[in-house]
């Protein structure tokens, strides 16, 4: 992975005052920047709160020229997406990648470090699968082309793609999914590129709260939770995490890394199972975790992570899914974090 990404340790301090989001002296990990919202501050407010908060990568999910336009000079790093309904275009031909890169990322480059450019999100099993590989093969040959080797064109997954994952020894790519993954995989593996993943402990805990701890699910079990062969776990991010790389394994795929491309704890939504306290605890949990090594499977490999999201999102379906954010639409807290440092 390029140097940009290494990251250091964050530490998270005891608040006495009011809800507040405060830096420390680290820089932590990315947090995500969704778009829908009718009230969200402008993007130019939104990018002096990420450096505020010593935020030192940003994900988006479409390049949107206003945040694009922003995060010039920033000094902040950006996952940038290609849009899931335009996965088809660029699967045509090289010309069809070409254009959208000199439209969507190259009027940006001499002002904004671009390490990955997410080719969908979740786009696996669905009806863009099939183009998805030859999307992500003309992104790359149009970076090549342009001897651009510091950016790398990727894909983002999810949990849908994986069966079988508990224990993580015995997961492996889901009948609907094992195509494309396996494709997928390689072109990663061929090009030294990782797979982005969204993980989410809070969704499969919500899912069955009667058989998951939820001290597992929020890095606080005491000691080991369960073994799986000569490997111990401890909490329910990494069995996740574990799962995909096992299921890479299956398919004779070893040299991968992923990057967790969206984690998080919705603050309300779903009763006593969202609450800002949980939400809390979990985020300042995973930044240390992440932060601090890998996992199980891979002890010694640092696994570079974002946050899901910045900001509360309105106009998506009411309940939980309006409430990941880690400050209101006022950029007023949901509750007390640590981030990163002053920039």
């Amino acid at each position: 992975m390029a140097s940009f990404w290494l990251a250091l340790i964050c530490m998270f301090a005891s608040l006495q005052t009011r809800n507040r989001v405060v830096q420390s002296k680290k820089l932590g990990i990315g947090v995500c920047y969704g778009l829908n919202g009718r009230s969200l501050p402008s993007p130019v407010e939104v990018v002096s709160k990420y450096k505020k908060h010593g935020v030192g990568k940003m994900r988006i999910y479409e390049p949107n020229r206003d945040v694009l336009n922003a995060l010039r000079g920033s000094g902040i790093d950006l996952a940038l997406g290609v849009r899931n309904q335009d996965i088809p275009f660029l699967a045509t031909s090289f010309a069809s990648a070409d254009w959208w890169f000199k439209s969507n990322v190259e009027p940006y480059l001499n002002d904004i470090n671009i390490p990955y450019l997410t080719v969908g999100n979740e786009v696996v099993p669905c009806q863009f699968s099939e183009s998805l590989v030859p999307a992500m093969q003309n992104l790359q040959t149009v970076l090549r082309a342009r001897n651009l080797t510091d950016i790398t064109a990727t894909t983002v997954v999810h949990a849908a793609v994986l069966s079988n994952s508990y224990p993580p020894s015995a997961a492996h790519f889901s009948t609907s999914s094992n195509e494309t993954m396996n494709m997928v995989a390689r072109f990663l593996s061929s090009q030294g590129a990782p797979l982005l993943i969204n993980v989410y402990p809070y969704l499969a805990f919500a899912s069955d709260p009667w058989n998951i701890d939820l001290n597992y699910a929020l890095f606080i079990t005491n000691g080991t939770a369960f073994e799986d062969g000569n490997l111990s776990y401890r909490n329910l991010f990494d069995a996740m995490v574990d799962s995909y790389i096992w299921a890479m394994e299956k398919i004779g795929v070893t040299n991968v890394d992923v990057v967790i491309s969206e984690s998080g704890w919705p603050h309300s939504g779903n009763g006593d199972l969202t609450t800002q306290e949980l939400a809390a605890t979990y985020n300042r949990n995973f930044i240390q975790h992440v932060t601090n090594g890998g996992t199980p499977k891979r002890p010694y490999s640092y696994v570079e992570g974002f946050l899901f999201s910045m900001f509360d999102e309105d106009q998506k379906p009411d309940g939980v899914e309006q409430n990941w954010g880690l400050f209101k639409t006022d950029m007023q807290p949901n509750y007390d974090l640590v981030l990163g440092q002053v920039q």
